[in-house]
């Protein structure tokens, strides 16, 4: 069997890692064995964040809606308002109802409204 030289695949390979770590600060962007592992290191911080961020968005979606009812009523909460919701079977999400309370005041008052009316 024939030898196989493996510079320029070699190079080739570590010329790509070093090109993704590139704005990587102080040897994690010219080391490539540094580079690799910083480069390892930030897929997997990558990953994890995508998980995150669906957690993140829920939680402010919840942050404004709850805002929003407090101005309507300072006793009215988060959660007795998506048990009203519940009952009376409207299927707004978090996020469009987070929406209407940052971006149109007005509308979110009368779907609180709506809600409150026949849950007393």
């Amino acid at each position: 069997m024939s030898r196989v030289k493996t510079g320029p695949t070699k190079r080739a390979r570590h010329n790509k890692v070093l090109a993704r770590t590139k704005g990587f600060r102080m040897t994690k962007n010219r080391l490539y064995k540094v580079a690799h592992e910083a480069y390892m290191h930030a897929l997997e911080y990558a990953f994890r964040g995508r998980k995150l961020r669906k957690r993140d968005f829920r939680s402010l979606w919840i942050t404004r809606i709850n805002a929003g009812l407090r101005q309507i009523d300072e006793k009215y909460s988060y959660s007795r308002f998506i048990a009203d919701l519940n009952k009376k079977g409207i299927t707004l999400n978090r996020k469009s109802l987070a929406e209407l309370a940052a971006n149109d005041f007005s509308t979110f008052s009368a779907v609180v409204d709506e809600v409150r009316s026949n849950a007393k």
